[in-house]
C-alpha cells in the first residue's frame, strides 16, 4: 500500500520530523507551503520519492541551484493523489 504524505510544515516544526519518520520506501512525499524549504537544507535527508509544489518553490525563491528538478505542478499533485492508496496531510 503506497501512501502520499503531503507535508506543509517547515523543517523546524515538530510535525516535519514526525512525517519523515513515517515515510517508508514505497511512499511518496510531497512538500508544499513552507515544507519546500527543506530542499535547501543540506543537513536533512529526504526520502528518495520526494516532490515539491513548484508554485510554493517559486514563492520562496527555490527554483535555482538544481532544486527545480523536484518541482511539480498542480496537475501532477492531483495525479499523485489518484495513484496513492491513502493520503496523509501533515
Amino acid at each position: 500500500m503506497t501512501t502520499l504524505h503531503i507535508l506543509n510544515k517547515s523543517p523546524d516544526h515538530p510535525r516535519f520530523a514526525l512525517c519523515l519518520a513515517a515515510v517508508t520506501g514505497e511512499d511518496q512525499l510531497l512538500l508544499t507551503e513552507n515544507a519546500v524549504l527543506a530542499l535547501a537544507d543540506t543537513t536533512l535527508t529526504l526520502p528518495a520519492r520526494v516532490a515539491a509544489l513548484a508554485a510554493d518553490m517559486d514563492a520562496r525563491g527555490l527554483t535555482g541551484n538544481g532544486l527545480s528538478r523536484y518541482g511539480v505542478g498542480f496537475d501532477h499533485m492531483v495525479r499523485l493523489t489518484t495513484q496513492a492508496s491513502r493520503i496523509i496531510s501533515w
